[in-house]
This record gives C-alpha cells, structure tokens and sequence, in this order.
C-alpha cells in the first residue's frame, strides 16, 4: 500500500511538488521558480510552456530525493495560482499566447465598460464577484479579441482555456492524446463565469463576455479521482484533487468549521473564512467564493479578502529599488529603527483589490521627511503588508458578524517575526502559525487523499494540525489607532491616479 501522498503547487512566482506523509509532515520537496513577464506597464505574462518543464523538473527531482517510484504515491492533488488564463491549441498543445496573470490590469477600460451597463457588482449576485481586472473572464475576452484567429478557432472548437489547474491537468493526463479537460470548483469561482448556486457556467454571462462554452473545461469536484498521470516520473498515479491555492490553504489548516479564517502571506495575501453550505454575499468589499467540494458533499463556500501586493512589495524592494540582496534581509533592514518614522507604503501596484476594488489606484509612499532612511522604507514595506490584513479583518467582521478571536497564519512571509508581532499588534488579537506552514500543497494534498482513502476524513486531518508559534498584542491601543489613521490616510492618496 502506498505510504505518500503528492501535491504539485504551482505559484505565481515558482512551481514546487511536494511529498507527504500520513502525518501531514513533508517527505521531499523541490521548486524552481520561472519567470515574470511585464511587456507593458500594468501587464503581466507567464510563458506556459516554462511553467510545464519546471512542473516536469520538481516532479523528477523530488521524487528521486527521496528515491520513491509512483506506486510509492497514493494520489497526487494540484494547487495553483488563480484567476491566471490561458488559452491553448488542443491539437497542439501550445498557448496561442502568454498565460494572463492575475495581477494583469490589461482590461481595466473593459471593466470601466462592462460597468456602465449595472454597475460594478452586476455580476455579483451570482458570481460573489465585483468587475476588476483580477478575474479570469475578460482575461479570455481580450485573447479572444486580440489574437489573430483565436475568436475563429474558438467557435470551431479548436482551442481550449482556463486557469494553471485545467492546463496542468491536460498536459498531466495525455495533453492531445487524450489529455482530461477539467476544473474544480474553487478554480471555476475564480473566473467571473460561473453559477455559485448551480455550480455550473452560466450561460447569460458568457453570453455577455462572449465565451464561447467548448472551449471551457467541466466542473468538478476538488476531491475526486480524474484520471492518471501520464509523465514517467509519475505514470499510473491517480490525479484526484484540486483547488486554487488560497482555498487549498484553507483546507491545509484544517479550517472545516464555519468562522475559522486563515490568512496566507505570499506575492500577495489572502484571507479566507469559511462560512458553511451557503454563499454570503459581502457587503463591504469582499469576495464570496467556494471554499472546497469534497466528493458528492454539498459545497462549502467562504468570503475572501484578497490583496494584490505583499510579498511581491520585497522582491519590488529587491529587485527594482536594490534595497536589499535578499528577502531575508528585509527584516533586518526593518529592524534597525524603532517605528516607521511616519512613512507609510501603499502598493497599489496593480489598483487595490480588497475592500476598495479601485484599478485606477497606483502605489504611493506618504509621510517623507529628511529623516527616513531606508530602514524607514522597509519598515513601512512591511507594516503595509498588515494594515491591509486589518482592512480585510474588519470587513469580514461586518459582513459575517463573526468577531475573529485568532488569526492562523501561513505562506513564505511568516517566518518574518517583525511583521508576525506587528499583525498582531496591529489587529490586537494573537497570530498563530502551524508547525507544517507550506499549507497550500498540504490543502491540495489532503483533497487527493480523501479522494482516494489514504486519510479517513476531515478529523484526521483537524488532528494533524499543530502549532508551531504564537504572536500576542504587546502594542497599546491609543499608539495602534494612531497609526491605523495614518495608513488609512495615506491610502486614499492612492485613490484615482489613472485618469
């Protein structure tokens, strides 16, 4: 009997297969990041055929680390950066263009239009979603409208689309030669095109966006078996589960009840609740998507908090600005002064997303005076990761009328102990982070085994959950206030810079 379960995560930034065992514990691991293509202000590309051989590499070299062959595996389960499109020959197998990501703000002047006729939420009743740029749908619509042929061979029923899961899937169970053409649900509500009640495509919507169906993958569940790996490295292991990476991590944390919240710091962060069988609507500006499915159980859905920039604001410190040589240093940098010396750092790379939804917003850094330095910079790099968090907090508090009492805490920022005491100084309620934090392809990972028998059900998987560190408020009220009113300032200076 196979004593592993594997999970391919593929990020925004990097790919990474990950091994694990009974215990939820990692047996191997490998990641190669590939990279980011910006050919125009605002616009952002994967090459997809680059996100396939570092797919194919991780799942080699992983496996060989640890000297497991397939029949070691029980089931491998797929994560993935959400929302980013791709359109792709099903003959051929290539993109007809770069993947779309979903920092991409390309179709801001589409949702300006699409607004005029109800308003920015006239998809919302059935979707969960506002317009925004972040989104799948007008990601297909400009390919559709802007690659020469591409409308034609939609309509003929020559090329296929969706998100890395539906790609990934294709190209792991045969790509032409019988490749499975599917999505599960949670990557499905991240397109803008389906149904949160049927959990189908809704064919006015894509009437409206002018998608054609064919060319749109079905929907399944995010734990089921699909079908089996075609690659050597892999050949014969059950592919039977999948979820978009922040509704994986919520799986990974093991928050099956509703009101349990996670919060997932990477390129950006994002926070789930759970909030049971029945969709809720937001009222103050966040998402209501599906959470997980697993089998023939009734969905689970839950409100999302997404912020575009948080961990991609370090590598912009890196990378742009050479403020620092690695991530790593960012906290140092940060900790050789006592407090932002009131500067404050707002990314609107991309607009801001949750609660404002403002595409025209662009980053601003407010409050300079002779005496910042780059300590000051970078403080304020981080402490801007989690005032958006507190934004989403108290959002997700009016909406669900559920007070948070803890925050469980995941991704590739939260070994940074600064920013860990600061979100929870900054939210006055203690941060808690588990002792196994790569959650995303755990979240994956558990959805196959279940799918298969190698966990038992959800309380195995509640009881595989350990904590790792605890953050308490230390910070007063009176100096937490005032730097929230500083932050909140300073994001309306963001406010309207695209004309």
């Amino acid at each position: 009997m196979a004593d592993y379960i594997g999970a391919i995560d593929q990020g925004t930034t990097s790919s990474r297969f990950m091994i694990f065992n009974r215990a939820g514990e990692i047996v191997s691991s490998a990641q190669e990041e590939h990279e980011q293509i910006y050919p125009k202000p605002g616009w952002v590309e994967h090459d997809v055929d680059e996100i396939w051989r570092r797919t194919e590499s991780v799942i080699a070299r992983a496996m060989q680390a640890s000297k497991l062959k397939p029949a070691d595996l029980a089931a491998i389960g797929i994560t993935n950066q959400r929302e980013t499109t791709v359109v792709w020959n099903k003959i051929t197998g290539k993109p007809v263009y770069n993947a779309i990501v979903w920092q991409d703000t390309r179709v801001a002047d589409d949702v300006t239009e699409f607004s005029r006729h109800g308003g920015q939420d006239r998809f919302r009743a059935k979707t969960g979603l506002p317009l925004a740029c972040y989104f799948s749908a007008l990601k297909i619509r400009w390919i559709l409208q802007n690659v020469p042929h591409a409308r034609e061979q939609a309509e003929v029923g020559e090329i296929l689309s969706g998100t890395i899961d539906s790609f990934l899937i294709w190209r792991l169970t045969g790509a032409a030669n019988g490749g499975l053409h599917l999505t599960d649900v949670t990557n499905a509500s991240r397109t803008q095109l389906m149904d949160l009640a049927t959990l189908e495509w809704d064919a006015n919507i894509l009437n409206d966006f002018q998608i054609p169906e064919p060319m749109l993958p079905k929907i399944v569940s995010s734990s089921e078996y699909f079908g089996n790996a075609t690659l050597s490295s892999i050949e014969g292991v059950a592919i039977a589960g999948v979820l978009g990476d922040q509704q994986a991590a919520l799986v990974g944390q093991a928050c099956f009840k509703p009101g349990e919240a996670k919060n997932t710091y990477g390129t950006g962060c994002f926070m789930l609740m759970n909030t049971g069988t029945k969709p809720v609507l937001s009222k103050c500006g966040l998402l209501t998507t599906v959470a997980y499915r697993l089998g023939e159980e009734p969905a689970r859905y839950a409100l999302e908090g997404s912020i575009a920039i948080t961990g991609a604001l370090v590598q912009w410190l890196r990378d742009n600005l050479g403020l620092i040589q690695s991530s790593a240093e960012v906290e140092r940098l940060a900790s050789t002064v006592e407090d932002n010396g009131g500067v404050y750092f707002v990314p609107a790379f991309s607009g801001l997303y949750a609660p404002y939804w403002k595409d025209n917003a662009r980053g601003v850094i407010a409050g300079l005076t002779r005496y910042a330095n780059k300590g000051h910079i970078a403080r304020a790099a981080l402490e801007a990761t989690a005032f958006q968090v507190r934004e989403v907090v108290e959002a997700m508090r009016e909406d669900s009328g559920v007070k948070a009492d803890v925050l469980r805490v995941d991704g590739g920022m939260v070994i940074n102990q600064l920013l860990m005491q600061f979100q929870s100084d900054i939210l006055s309620i203690p941060v808690v982070r588990p002792k196994v934090t790569e959650t995303t392809a755990l979240g994956a990972a558990y959805a196959a085994g279940l799918a298969v028998g190698f966990f038992s059900g959800t309380e195995e998987l509640v009881a595989n959950w350990a904590v790792d560190h605890r953050w308490e408020p230390q910070m007063n009220a009176a100096t937490r206030e005032t730097l929230y009113r500083g932050w909140k300032k300073a994001v309306t200076r963001s406010f309207d810079w695209v004309e």
